[in-house]
């Protein structure tokens, strides 16, 4: 067993490895460890943070010297070592179950998106006539779809397709109380949204541009960048306003969740890249979205595979709720063990 530690380039992420290996020399690495335990100090290791030895404007270089000059604490008991490092590991199998389960989860949730969003698989409601015959299937200009599924572009879908605000509003950020979120591209994500670094524009601003004010209920699209990434406006971003983004306000025949899960599916995202434009920064037009042709069943169907996929999110992102917080408690195990502010008893 060893440990290995990056000397050049990346810095700080530490490895702890049971099996043979054989280490790059823009490694560091430790195989003799007296008669200390061996993964007691893997996990030492990771408390200190090497990256805080790291030297050089260009290539960052783990000064090996500076590291062995830093002084630590340790129990001096094997059988202390041992416990803590027990006790850590425990987490870290916790998270790596957590991990596995969570992969699962989201690879059923992808499969399951392929299969309802494009009529596939039909819940069981839906799969069949009045007399009780399976439902076929007809051809259309997007291929093969259930035979009592439309193809109709966006623009008879929507009451309101628009951009979000376009160019630079920095002038306009505020600290103030009464301040306007202001959500941005990296805002957005599969169906959520990161509220991380977001803004505040004045009033004066989105009273000025309330062409981009959101409703909830809004479909919003990454216009620049993750060109098609797609989330639905919650209740709590009523009336903020927004930047490079496509407003979609559908009417009220269509359940816009269900588009918002078809653009997120590889299907709708690998149709929208056919309507990118531009060479260095790709992007979508509106006036492309708008005849934009996408596949839908009725309002209940709609409805019905939006649930599903909503329920299926909501427990991922329960799962990874549990991991956050599996990994803060690790990080506090970490801080009060290995500094022995916390003694585990025997």
């Amino acid at each position: 067993a060893g440990i290995v530690t990056g000397r050049s380039g990346t810095i700080g992420k530490v490895h702890y490895i049971e099996s043979d290996f054989w280490p790059h020399n823009t490694t560091l690495w430790v195989t003799s460890f007296g008669d200390a335990h061996v993964k007691f100090v893997y996990y030492l290791f990771k408390y200190i943070g090497f990256e805080r030895f790291k030297s050089g404007s260009g290539v960052p270089t783990l000064n090996r010297n500076d590291a062995h000059s830093f002084k630590i604490t340790v129990p001096t008991k094997v059988d202390e070592q041992t416990a803590i490092a027990t006790a850590l590991s425990d987490v870290d199998n916790l998270i790596g179950s957590l991990e596995k389960l969570i992969a699962k989860k989201e690879a059923i949730k992808t499969g399951t998106m392929q299969q309802l969003l494009t009529g596939k698989t039909r819940l069981p409601e839906f799969a069949t006539r009045e007399d009780g015959s399976a439902k076929g299937f007809k051809q259309t200009e997007l291929g093969r779809i259930p035979e009592d599924w439309e193809v109709s572009p966006m623009r008879a879908l929507t009451t309101l397709m628009t951009n979000g605000f376009v160019g630079t509003a920095k002038s306009h950020y505020t600290d103030a109380s009464d301040g306007v979120l202001y959500i941005q591209g990296y805002n957005v994500k599969e169906n959520s949204f990161n509220f991380h670094g977001i803004k505040r524009v004045t009033q004066s601003f989105h009273i000025k541009n309330s062409k981009s004010c959101l409703q909830t209920g809004d479909v919003l699209m990454v216009q620049t960048g993750d060109v098609g990434m797609t989330t639905i406006v919650p209740p709590e971003l009523e009336n903020s306003n927004c930047h490079a983004l496509i407003i979609n306000r559908f009417k009220k025949s269509i359940n816009p969740k269900y588009f918002s899960y078809y653009f997120n599916s590889s299907k709708g995202r690998s149709r929208l890249k056919e309507i990118e434009v531009g060479t260095t920064m790709k992007h979508i037009n509106v006036g492309n979205l708008l005849d934009f042709q996408v596949p839908y069943p009725c309002l209940e169907e709609q409805t019905a595979i939006a649930t599903i996929l909503s329920d299926m999110d909501t427990e991922i992102q329960a799962l990874q709720q549990r991991l956050e917080k599996t990994r803060d408690i690790k990080q506090g195990m970490m801080q009060q063990l290995l500094t022995g502010k916390v003694r585990l008893t025997h």
